[in-house]
């Protein structure tokens, strides 16, 4: 094969000048040694990324804890924390600092940045020796050999490694704003449920002094059997529904902790006896789609994955016909028995593997093939991107307004309509039967207006994950369809 052919194989993209400087024997190895003193690790270990974000846009403290210092400081604002009433703010960054399967995902993190150093450097040179003693001489042969098809691709593997470890920080991102937002939610949840077994305790309270008045009653003839069963149910589907309600505060509870990453002594924190009350005014986003496909941390892997794809692609248009090619220095040293003396013998050594039977077209095809697939996914996470914020949005408007109706409006009459059918009864002009069903239907509009304002700090919450991402549990989806076409993608 003509050398002006044969660097055209090897050379990843670049005038034929410029790869006949990397396959030179002192050139190349010139370059291993300049790129292996660039090749290091960050101070950092990558988080500046995430530790930036996390700042900028929730206005918390994330850290990897890879010291015993950094461990104690987290545990000290972790305790701080915890000793006044908890809340969601809090919760978040208690969760940013003590969830265990964050710091695991930070550690991933660190193993993703060590592949990619690893990724940019010099492939390690061979050392081969080896002796042949005869009746006659002794021979004895020493090889230094390189890969020279892997030192010619270097500057392209580079950035390949560093797509992959930018990638690896935005999944480290993802994970952070998911364990926030999981942590948010937990939070509201366990709240609302709280605050909605609390007045159920009371309203308990109430339908079993009116199951025992109405059972007077109907012991002095004063009340007859139906009524009596009627408040009689009304109590115990109460209690029921208190029961019910006082498990679930249970568990929300528990998720909350697990969010959090607490046990032992920490388990007897406080929170809020209530929600905390709506905003003034609701959010106004009318760039909501284009705010989500800029922000949104999938599409962020996805365009990293696209790039790094784009340049694996080119790596294997540009070696499709070269798989093995290693070159070096040999040297050979023959002593004759008889007489000792010695005979030196140098050169070069040359291995390439001939593709008699795979051209590379095989290698070609799946790698435009992945490629063209990671395209189609990326496009069809930014169509869902935009949807899902454009519905998010639409959720928090309905559920700012429908938990601002409830504290306007059925809220307010639902008391007016109780305070006059006391004040009704009090002057005997209704009798028991109307104040218990005016009590009923109290219990069920606070009941509602309750679940409504948890609903919109959920759909706040929802909000912000549509806008930043985050929002599935574990790795996202697209996280994990662009890691899986990176596995797919062919190796050089």
């Amino acid at each position: 094969m003509p050398a002006q052919d044969f660097r055209t194989f090897i050379a990843p993209a670049t005038s034929h000048r410029r790869v006949t400087q990397r396959i030179g024997p002192w050139s190349a190895a010139a370059c291993a040694v300049l790129l292996s003193g660039c090749a290091s690790f960050s101070p950092d270990g990558g988080m500046g990324v995430v530790t930036a974000t996390v700042s900028q846009d929730l206005g918390k403290n994330a850290a990897a804890l890879r010291t015993p210092d950094e461990t104690a400081a987290a545990r000290s604002t972790t305790a701080r924390l915890l000793a006044k009433p908890l809340s969601a703010d809090a919760a978040v960054q208690i969760a940013l600092l003590n969830n265990r399967g964050l710091q695991a995902a930070y550690n991933e993190l660190a193993i993703a940045e060590a592949q990619a150093v690893e990724g940019s450097l010099p492939p390690n040179p061979a050392i081969s020796l080896s002796r042949i003693a005869g009746s006659v001489e002794v021979e004895v042969e020493r090889k230094i050999v390189a890969n020279v098809l892997a030192l010619a691709t270097l500057p392209v593997r580079s950035e390949i490694a560093a797509a992959r470890f930018r990638q690896a920080q935005i999944v480290a991102l993802s994970e952070t704003l998911r364990i926030a937002a999981d942590t948010r939610r937990a939070y509201y949840r366990a709240v609302s449920a709280r605050e909605l077994a609390g007045f159920l305790a009371e309203a308990q309270s109430g339908a079993e002094t009116a199951a025992k008045f109405a059972t007077r009653l109907g012991e002095t003839g004063g009340m007859n059997k139906l009524d009596q069963a009627r408040e009689q149910v009304f109590y115990a589907d109460l209690t029921a529904q208190l029961a019910t309600t006082r498990q679930r505060a249970a568990s929300e509870r528990e998720a909350l902790i697990r969010a959090m990453g607490l046990w032992g002594d920490d388990l007897a924190f406080r929170m809020g006896a209530a929600l905390p009350p709506l905003p003034s005014r609701p959010q106004s986003l009318p760039g909501i789609e284009t705010e989500a496909v800029r922000r949104h941390v999938d599409l962020q892997i996805g365009r990293i994955e696209l790039d790094a794809l784009a340049k694996s692609y080119g790596l294997t248009q540009a070696t499709r016909f070269i798989n093995v090619l290693d070159a070096g220095l040999a040297g050979k040293t023959t002593r004759e028995k008889a007489t000792g003396e010695k005979i030196r013998e140098r050169g070069f050594d040359v291995e390439l593997q001939i593709p008699i039977f795979d051209f590379g077209e095989v290698r070609v095809r799946e790698a435009e093939a992945t490629y063209m697939h990671a395209v189609n996914r990326l496009t069809e996470r930014a169509v869902n991107v935009r949807s899902e914020a454009r519905d998010a949005y639409r959720t928090y408007r309905s559920s700012y307004d429908i938990a601002g109706h409830y504290q306007r409006e059925v809220l307010p009459l639902r008391k007016i309509i109780s305070d006059e059918t006391l004040l009704r009864y009090n002057g005997m002009l209704i009798d028991v039967f109307a104040l218990l069903a005016e009590a009923r239907q109290r219990i069920t509009a606070t009941t509602a207006a309750i679940e409504a304002k948890r609903d919109f700090w959920l759909a706040t919450t929802n909000l912000n994950t549509a806008v930043m991402g985050g929002g599935v549990a574990g790795r996202s989806e697209s996280a994990r369809a662009m890691s899986g076409a990176s596995a797919e993608a062919p190796q050089h």
